[in-house]
């Protein structure tokens, strides 16, 4: 890394990079605040309080009940300070806002696949506009990974079998390294990308370029929810789940984000993990008032169609 690249990442790229940068340095001066003046106290004291012959009795010290107060409380109020300042910054960072662009990722050794709104699939490559909240569902083919962006501060779990979200909003363009900071295999340190921010009007140039591309392959793009609609009516999906709620699956309309109660009592919320199990694994969470009749479709439907469903399911409303 040359010098001007490395000065460049002690400045966070992103709104949330900025929270963890104070949090960063503010714990910093905190311990160069404390550490500094105890170090010289001690070396001070060392010199000062030596034991200059073998008979001296230094005076005898039986403690003082407001120094302890003091020295035990004011490290308890710091503490609890640098937590709540702590937890607001991981509350920040773990819920998106609500108008994110929606972008998917699958991690598996020893590569990241992303996709973009229009369904457009990259390989260690994220394009972004610039200033846009983006919301990024993951997800591993094999084992964990975690999604890192050192230039925004950002960093996330990447779990087999199940989605984990990460948010961020770039606030300059330019092109960022993304890592898997998690050990995964004799390939790990190269399963590397590139996050590329763009002005708005670059970035849906880029984006129709592709899509260009693409159809002058003889390839249809299409989002995400298009595809899923697609797989959910070649499936049969639909027979069971109508729209009406007459059929023997209930309907999905409104699902996403709702709260469902099932058979045994609970109520879970309707998130992707949720609906991810309910596509593999259909008897593990029954309905409250629905049998146990859809058929399971593990290893009858990729990642990527699996993501497809998903993203049909959250679009209906």
């Amino acid at each position: 890394m040359n010098p001007e690249a490395f000065w460049s990442y002690l400045i966070a790229k992103s709104t949330m990079g900025r929270h963890v940068d104070a949090l960063f340095w503010t714990l910093v001066l905190v311990t160069l605040a404390f550490s500094i003046p105890i170090v010289i106290t001690l070396i001070y004291f060392v010199i000062r309080y030596r034991r200059r012959s073998p008979d001296e009795i230094p005076p005898q010290i039986h403690g003082s009940n407001l120094l302890e107060i003091t020295w035990t409380g004011i490290p308890l109020l710091m503490a609890i300070g640098f937590f709540f300042f702590s937890a607001r910054t991981y509350l920040l960072m773990a819920v998106p806002p609500s108008n994110s662009m929606d972008v998917w990722v699958i991690g598996k050794q020893w590569m990241w696949k992303t996709q973009q709104p229009d369904g457009q699939w990259e390989i260690n490559e994220l394009h972004v506009p610039v200033n846009t909240p983006v919301r990024l569902t993951m997800t591993s083919q094999d084992v964990i990974h975690a999604l890192f962006i050192p230039a925004f501060r950002t960093q996330w779990d990447v779990l087999p079998d199940r989605f984990t979200t990460l948010w961020f909003e770039a606030t300059q363009t330019g092109t960022y390294h993304l890592y898997c900071s998690v050990y995964c295999g004799t390939e790990h340190s190269q399963m590397v990308g590139w996050v590329t921010v763009m002005e708005p009007d670059e970035y849906e140039r880029w984006l129709a370029g592709k899509s260009a591309a693409a159809a002058g392959a003889g390839q249809q793009v299409q989002t995400p929810a298009q595809q899923g609609e697609q797989l959910f009516q070649q499936n049969g999906c639909a027979s069971c789940h109508q729209a009406s709620g007459a059929g023997i699956g209930p309907s999905l309309n409104g699902l996403f984000g709702s709260q469902v109660q099932l058979e045994d009592g609970t109520t879970v919320t309707a998130d992707e993990t949720y609906l991810r199990e309910s596509i593999l694994q259909p008897a593990a969470k029954i309905v409250k008032g629905y049998q146990n009749v859809m058929p399971s479709f593990q290893g009858r439907v990729t990642d990527e169609q699996l993501i497809a469903l998903i993203a049909y399911i959250k679009s209906l409303k």
